[in-house]
């Protein structure tokens, strides 16, 4: 009895995780996305600025009308630099009107420790967005690195990743295909 009361537990959680994104992507929680949580419902992101690298405002609103993989990260974090590169490949083989990964360094990370951290692992096509003051990590409930967050097209937060994954994989890449074909 207790097995069945958990099966269905676990079937109603999952039919209103979906419920966020408008399609069932329980069968893409596998492998490298099965820690991913989707959302009961689209969750508000922050609306407050960030610093691109010319040091200009920009804000997630920048993005709108696209999924978004938004990755926050720092230059201090082992798991982030094992992780950036996966992010930049989704980019490189998704990543175009209809959808964008956004990496955004929270926490103390000066522009020239961002530049050299890029340089180093060789990223090329992500932006380096810094979070002023850890304000946008805050708003969003980031607490601790890496943490991904999906936006859906109109910014609204989808879903949630705690730790570092092979944003990649086939797994990844077949969940965000998903998304990108249901709209």
């Amino acid at each position: 009895m207790r097995k069945l009361r958990l099966g269905v537990l676990y079937l109603a959680a999952g039919l209103c995780a979906n419920a966020a994104v408008g399609q069932d992507l329980s069968g893409y929680l596998t492998g490298e996305m099965r820690g991913l949580v989707l959302h009961e419902a689209p969750v508000a992101a922050s609306s407050l600025p960030y610093l691109r690298e010319d040091e200009t405002e920009g804000a997630l609103a920048d993005y709108a009308g696209r999924h978004v993989v938004l990755n926050f990260w720092a230059t201090w974090c082992a798991p982030c630099r094992e992780e950036m590169p996966s992010l930049q490949n989704l980019q490189t083989a998704l990543g175009g009107e209809d959808f964008a990964v956004v990496t955004l360094a929270t926490g103390r990370n000066p522009p020239q420790a961002i530049r050299r951290f890029f340089e180093e692992i060789g990223l090329e096509t992500l932006p380096q967005h810094r979070d002023i003051n850890q304000q946008i990590a805050r708003e969003m409930g980031v607490f601790g690195l890496p943490i991904t967050v999906i936006l859906n097209p109109q910014g609204q937060e989808i879903a949630r990743l705690r730790g570092d994954a092979h944003w990649d994989s086939p797994e990844a890449i077949a969940l965000i295909e998903a998304l990108l074909a249901g709209g």
